[in-house]
């Protein structure tokens, strides 16, 4: 039994100079990085106006710290006013 668990542990020990010498004459692979998902664009510069004011509504009622039906009607009335 001891000498079972002195050779796995040996093994595990060398296990990664074995995987170094192995892989050594190959250069390895730069990481590609994933490209990185940006929001679809906004067709219309009105709907970008639209959004950008609805944004700025939904934050300050954040920090009104308004909720349910309060917030909904802020937000419709913020929204709303030119």
């Amino acid at each position: 039994m001891r000498v079972v668990l002195a050779v796995l542990v040996l093994s595990v020990c060398l296990w990664p100079l074995v995987g170094l010498h192995a892989g050594g004459a190959e250069d390895p692979q730069p990481a590609t990085v994933p490209p990185s998902k940006a929001p679809a664009p906004i067709a219309d510069s009105a709907d970008a106006a639209r959004h950008a004011k609805r944004t700025a509504c939904v934050k300050e009622a954040r920090a009104k710290r308004l909720i349910g039906a309060e917030k909904t009607q802020f937000i419709h009335d913020c929204v709303a006013a030119p």
